[in-house]
């Protein structure tokens, strides 16, 4: 086995994928470590897969895996880990805004301190305020949710892993931003951090925008926090809310006919059930009430049988 997979997903990085492996190749050869490289080129149309094709030829520490389009940061975290074989699995990104050096005390926190999981944090970082003020209410946010209170950036490329997390969690849609939190519910609780250094980035432009990212953390946070707490027992939460709903809607429609019935007995002159705008009130949480009940059965259903969710295309692997 491998000491070190260092998985980089990328897309149009042509100007930067040289100068990062050479830096890496650089970092594990004076540190002695056995490692490979698996770069995962997100449907890049620049040069990017004829660079990575080049350096797996004069190396055989480089691999790669082409998708046929674009898919997302998450997909190829996904598929990277897949093929990782290294007992530590990086992650960094690929615009040099990462730095290598890093790898040996990340790898160290790993083996020797015992963490199953070391998430990196820009304590000083070489960005735009657009996507620094989103950054900082989304992590505040994700701590107070995952309940990992140590994190400061849940969404820094550069992670380190035990092997046995990267093979033991889904990272699929856009949920790379809570690996973190994935681990967590995984049964991975060991989670630490590093400062590490930031640095500008030197080529092109971030494919990332700040607003966009918060709004989409925000959803994808509720979808995950969701999926951690009733992801396997959809009824739970859909069935005891229209048991409720329905329970609420039998009681005030009941209360109705029953006073309706009790007038008539009296003799005391009432108007129809159905002209009282309560009638129709209770009528319609009965109807939702059996609907989310409904919705919480069919959902057992699908949690039970969802297939196909990591179907990517991959075109090529080195």
């Amino acid at each position: 086995m491998l000491d070190i997979s260092v998985v980089i997903p990328l897309y149009n990085e042509e100007e930067s994928i040289r100068e990062l492996y050479e830096w890496i190749e650089r970092v594990m050869q004076h540190n002695a470590f056995s490692f490979e490289v698996i770069f995962v080129n997100d449907g890049s149309t620049d040069r990017s897969w004829d660079i990575i094709e080049e350096l797996s030829k004069k190396s055989e520490h480089v691999k790669g895996i082409k998708f046929r389009r674009n898919y997302g940061k998450s997909p190829a975290l996904y598929c990277g880990f897949a093929q990782a074989q290294g007992d530590v699995v990086i992650t960094m990104d690929a615009d040099l805004q990462d730095s290598p050096d890093e790898i040996p005390e990340l790898y160290k926190m790993i083996k020797e301190d015992g963490f199953d999981l070391v998430s990196g944090y820009k304590q000083k970082r070489h960005d735009p305020l657009s996507k620094t003020l989103p950054t900082k209410l989304f992590n505040a946010t994700a701590r107070r949710v995952s309940g990992i209170r140590n994190l400061h950036d849940f969404n820094c490329g550069l992670k380190a892993y035990r092997r046995d997390v990267v093979k033991n969690i889904e990272v699929f849609g856009e949920m790379h931003r809570f690996i973190p939190y994935l681990a967590k519910n995984a049964g991975f609780d060991k989670i630490g951090e590093k400062v590490v250094h930031h640095q500008k980035r030197q080529y092109g432009k971030s494919k990332f925008m700040g607003w966009n990212r918060f709004v989409n953390g925000y959803l994808d946070l509720i979808t995950l926090w969701f999926l951690g707490t009733f992801g396997k027992k959809p009824m739970h939460v859909f069935g005891f809310l229209g048991t409720i709903v329905f329970f609420i809607g039998f009681v005030s429609a009941f209360w109705l006919g029953a006073e309706k019935l009790w007038a008539l007995s009296q003799g005391i002159p009432m108007r129809l059930v159905t002209d009282s705008p309560f009638f129709y009130i209770a009528l319609t949480m009965m109807m939702m009430g059996t609907q989310l009940f409904l919705t919480g059965f069919v959902g057992d259903l699908i949690s039970r049988s969802s297939q196909g969710r990591n179907d990517y295309q991959i075109e090529k692997t080195i």
